[in-house]
């Protein structure tokens, strides 16, 4: 995956190529990139990328490398994102508003009719969004969504600006100087778009599909009913499962069940967990969201994103 990121990087920075070669290498570049973030920083930050610690850090940082944030990753996603899964106000994954509406519970705007046709612009902006913005508000605010994150020592603020400044010089300042504005911008665009997209659809496949459930706290006292793996159960699927290549590039998260239970044990495993995870759902009654197929599941979370548009839609949690 490095060997092709650098590969891509050097030969449209130093020896630029035409406008449609440059352009194929832009999209590469970008999937390279996704790659890296699902095989190598994801495993990292959950620590099972190596039995060794430093391993697993170094792992973790090659997000900082590639323009985000990995301290505010392990807030957004390790903690946040695995022990709250889909629920509203908490959970900042299925928080896009004011562009898209993900859970039930969340205000519904005219333009939301439309977000199951417009939903992949907004995918695309992604890596934009969270390099340049999300990183920064979460920084500066001290929170992901309504959470706090936790303090930042000394180290973390010196490689926080370390590395956003690292990712300008090398992937604005540098390219600009080399190749001129107008043919950085377009590049960047579509690496940037490339590889958004990509992350964003892999990761809404997981759990924003029809079949996943959006709890809500049972008040006043605020706690959730289901225990924490059957929540996970509810509110995750996973998807093509039989695809080699699919789990190969997306680091096993399409097996996205097997990975919010065992989120310590690396991908390489989920294909033969989940034959034992599915089993065991099988024999205690309790659901196991799988589509077999990547283009069924594209399906279903069109079809929760249309009926999430819809005013007239109402859940048949919140009917009861």
């Amino acid at each position: 995956m490095f060997g092709a990121l650098f590969g891509l990087y050097i030969h449209l920075v130093f020896f630029t190529p035409v406008a449609w070669v440059a352009i194929i290498e832009c999209v590469l570049l970008g999937l390279a990139t996704a790659g890296i973030g699902f095989n190598v920083m994801h495993d990292g930050a959950h620590g099972s990328f190596s039995n060794n610690t430093v391993v697993n850090k170094v792992a973790a940082f090659t997000l900082d490398f590639l323009g985000g944030s990995s301290f505010m990753w392990n807030n957004k996603h390790n903690i946040i994102h695995h022990t709250y899964t889909n629920i509203d106000g908490v959970d900042d994954d299925i928080e896009a508003r004011p562009f898209l509406r993900f859970a039930p519970t969340q205000k519904r705007l005219k333009m939301h009719k439309f977000q199951h046709y417009y939903f992949w612009f907004f995918y695309s902006l992604l890596y934009l969004f969270w390099v340049f913005f999300t990183d920064y508000r979460k920084y500066f605010t001290g929170k992901v969504g309504t959470v706090p994150i936790k303090k930042l020592k000394p180290l973390d603020h010196i490689l926080f600006w370390g590395f956003k400044l690292f990712y300008i010089g090398a992937y604005i300042a540098l390219p600009i100087y080399m190749v001129g504005f107008t043919p950085w911008l377009v590049g960047f665009l579509v690496y940037t778009c490339s590889s958004g997209f990509v992350l964003s659809i892999v990761f809404q496949l997981a759990h924003t599909v029809e079949e996943a459930a959006f709890p809500q706290a049972v008040m006043p006292a605020n706690k959730i009913e289901d225990e924490w793996a059957l929540h996970q159960l509810k509110t995750t699927a996973n998807f093509a499962t039989r695809n080699k290549l699919i789990t190969w590039y997306v680091g096993g998260l399409n097996f996205q069940i097997e990975h919010h239970l065992f989120p310590k044990i690396s991908h390489a495993h989920y294909p033969t967990i989940s034959k034992i995870v599915k089993e065991a759902c099988k024999d205690m009654g309790v659901p196991y969201i799988e589509h077999r197929l990547m283009v069924q599941a594209i399906a279903s979370h069109i079809s929760h994103l249309k009926k999430m548009g819809q005013s007239e839609y109402v859940p048949e949690a919140l009917a009861a």
